[in-house]
């Protein structure tokens, strides 16, 4: 079993830098997959990843991002289109009594056994570098069933209710992710994108002091957690920093040297290239251009990993991704 805590301190303080893009749709393109059979079937999700872990010299293999899998889970309608990311159709509760009657699913509800498959089969397949499975954070998930503006303004109408709610899929997400750990990777990106617009204080209240309860039962020598925010345009990096995380996954709308400031130096921190604006529709050379910039920009920080902003998505062309790490073997010589 791989010890993360020194996994992460080798990699502060080793000479050069590394990547660990979040980044598995071009395995599923590199396969012949769409991504509706990615997504449903974890024989061919393990497929994609490990496809891509011949292809790229990632420092860890990550699944996909898929923040529907949780809410299915719970019941709620999802739509699967062949070749983009799935999405939620429609809120699930809507006030205090269909919260209360929430029921936390099982394990054996929605795609989550396929996900743990995946997780499952890349662990036993990968086994020099980390593997890190991916998982919804308990506001983003809340926002999903209950709908995102109105639990934005639930948090100040109906705090009650947004808290009921926010223990449930607290519950359920720690479960999960238990799960996930028996599963034999090194850890999960938890993707919390909603509490980045809501206030530091606010995402304090409803959402890191959550996903510290998760961070606090799970996260040891052998198991890594990295929070990630693509909603934090800076305002609430505190907050992720209470939660206790190991690693801090920032979005591209945040100034990384701030949030590099903001970071304690023992925390890996990871981000932020635009996965959309650049890596997919920028030209090979914008790319590389971009890449060593943020290299140059953070090379005093020895706790820095270079990734994109969020989960690469399809139809990202392969000389943009091999410009990626072209600019990092380059800035490391």
């Amino acid at each position: 079993m791989l010890n993360m805590k020194k996994w992460a301190a080798d990699i502060i303080a080793g000479p050069q830098r590394i990547a660990i893009p979040i980044m598995t749709h071009p395995g599923i393109e590199l396969c012949g997959y769409t991504v509706k059979e990615a997504v449903i079937d974890g024989e061919k999700h393990f497929k994609s990843i490990k496809k891509l872990d011949e292809t790229y010299p990632a420092a860890a293999s990550t699944v996909i991002m898929d923040l529907t899998v949780e809410a299915e889970a719970f019941g709620a309608r999802v739509n699967f289109p062949e070749n983009e990311v799935p999405t939620v159709l429609d809120r699930l509760v809507s006030d205090h009594q269909s919260v209360e009657a929430l029921k936390i699913p099982d394990l054996n509800q929605g795609r989550v056994q396929e996900y743990l498959k995946a997780n499952r089969l890349t662990a036993e397949s990968i086994k020099d570098k980390p593997v890190f499975a991916g998982c919804i954070g308990p506001f983003s998930l809340a926002g999903r069933l209950y709908g995102m503006t109105e639990i934005m303004m639930g948090i100040y109408t109906e705090p009650e209710t947004v808290t009921l709610l926010l223990e449930k899929c607290t519950a359920f997400i720690l479960r999960y992710c238990e799960a996930i750990k028996l599963q034999g990777v090194n850890g999960v990106i938890m993707a919390e994108p909603a509490a980045g617009l809501i206030s530091n204080e606010d995402c304090s209240a409803f959402s890191s002091v959550y996903i510290k309860l998760i961070v606090d039962k799970l996260q040891d020598e052998n198991f890594m957690i990295v929070l990630h925010n693509c909603g934090n345009t800076g305002h609430c990096t505190p907050a992720m920093v209470e939660t206790g995380a190991a690693g801090l996954h920032f979005g591209n709308k945040i100034d990384m040297l701030d949030a590099l400031k903001e970071s304690p130096s023992d925390v890996l921190v990871m981000g932020n290239l635009d996965p959309a604006g650049l890596l997919k529709n920028e030209s090979a050379e914008v790319v590389y251009e971009t890449t060593m910039n943020l290299l140059k920009d953070t090379a005093t920080y020895k706790n820095y990993i270079l990734s994109s902003g969020c989960d690469v998505p399809p139809c990202v062309p392969a000389e943009n991704i091999k410009a990626f790490y072209k600019a990092l073997d380059v800035f490391n010589g």
